[in-house]
């Protein structure tokens, strides 16, 4: 049976402002409003609203929560705080990448996991198989929740302007439950997808869309602009910021894509523990790398990357790069063939272009 396209709830709000729609992971979302240079400058200099309606979200409770996110993700939420947020991943027995994800941990019996939203059910299939393990309830509540993201240097400023708590007091990567907005309880956490300061507010359909359109009208004078997917990619791209599909998918192991922080190997076990361990005995074969052209082509997704005319490796992500105006891209190539400053080639059109590999954190923000 063929699924339908879902509308987030500020599917009207994006066709009012003349919102580029299209189907995104299930989702109608839009590309671009007027344009991604313009909404990406927005986020780097200003600040920038995001539909992210469409990310799951599960709840996890019980005896032993604590236990069973220890068991199904890689990080270790025994060293979380309460109200803390941690990065994470979900693996496959074989130590392929099922997902990346956020958790947030209220206490030990209760935790909210927020994965990306094409992977929605496929991760909740997954971590299901091991719920029989544990004394916990799993429910996918990602139907009643929706989401939105302020992004940008002037982020806080923007949102401190509806809410009564003072958002200085939320740490990055941290998250307060029911604040007040209107006569609504809020979620708003420390987090983002775009190397800028910023928060993401869950709430119920009601709220989110009031609170969407009160952003942009409080936010004039501060230039806040809607923004759609395609600076979303852009400004995740030049933070060093993995995407599904992308640079992480089933048959990649965190450790090829600089994730080893997120693995914590030392924790009694966890779904995919023990082939990621042969991995590590038998040494990484694949890295992910940082390639600047020297030219004004693009390298997209899926171009050879080569050296001294032998292939080493592939494109996962290309972009003329909004903020430094120069063609970036990141690959994934066998280890031990360059180094930083090394020239190699991709095949753009099947013809050579000259690159130079680089730090793959394009952009370095404190």
């Amino acid at each position: 049976m063929l699924m339908s396209t879902k509308k987030t709830p500020l599917y009207e709000e994006h066709k009012k402002l003349g919102g580029k729609v299209v189907d995104f992971a299930g989702f109608y979302l839009p590309v671009d409003y007027e344009g991604l240079q313009q909404e990406h400058e927005a986020v780097r200099n200003s600040v920038g609203l995001f539909d992210v309606s469409h990310m799951g979200e599960f709840t996890v409770k019980g005896k032993d929560a604590l236990k069973f996110i220890n068991y199904v993700c890689t990080n270790d939420y025994s060293k979380c705080a309460d109200g803390q947020i941690q990065y994470s991943l979900l693996l496959h027995e074989d130590g392929g990448m099922v997902d990346d994800l956020l958790v947030y941990k209220n206490n030990d019996e209760d935790f909210l996991m927020v994965p990306n939203a094409a992977n929605t059910e496929k991760d909740f299939k997954h971590i299901s198989k091991y719920v029989d393990k544990f004394d916990v309830e799993l429910k996918n509540i990602s139907d009643s929740v929706a989401e939105i993201a302020i992004q940008g240097p002037k982020a806080e400023e923007l949102l401190q302007r509806l809410v009564d708590y003072d958002l200085s007091k939320i740490e990055y990567y941290h998250f307060v439950k029911d604040i007040k907005y209107k006569e609504y309880d809020v979620l708003i956490s420390r987090t983002g997808y775009t190397g800028e300061d910023g928060f993401e507010v869950y709430a119920n359909a009601e709220a989110i869309v009031k609170l969407w359109d009160e952003l942009l009208e409080k936010g004039k004078d501060l230039g806040v602009k809607p923004c759609g997917l395609g600076c979303r990619d852009t400004l995740r791209f030049e933070a060093a910021m993995p995407l599904y599909g992308n640079e992480l998918s089933d048959e990649v192991s965190p450790l090829e894509v600089g994730l080893k922080f997120a693995v914590k190997m030392d924790k009694d076990d966890f779904v995919g523990k023990a082939k990621t361990q042969e991995k590590i005995d038998a040494g990484i074969n694949k890295k992910l790398i940082g390639i600047e052209m020297q030219s004004k082509r693009i390298a997209r997704q899926g171009a050879e990357v080569q050296k001294d005319g032998k292939t080493i490796g592939k494109v996962t992500t290309g972009y003329l790069s909004p903020t430094f105006g120069v063609c970036l891209a990141n690959a994934f190539v066998d280890k031990s063939a360059v180094a930083l400053g090394d020239e190699v080639d991709v095949v753009i059109r099947n013809k050579p272009a000259k690159a130079t590999v680089v730090k793959r954190k394009f952009l370095d923000r404190k």
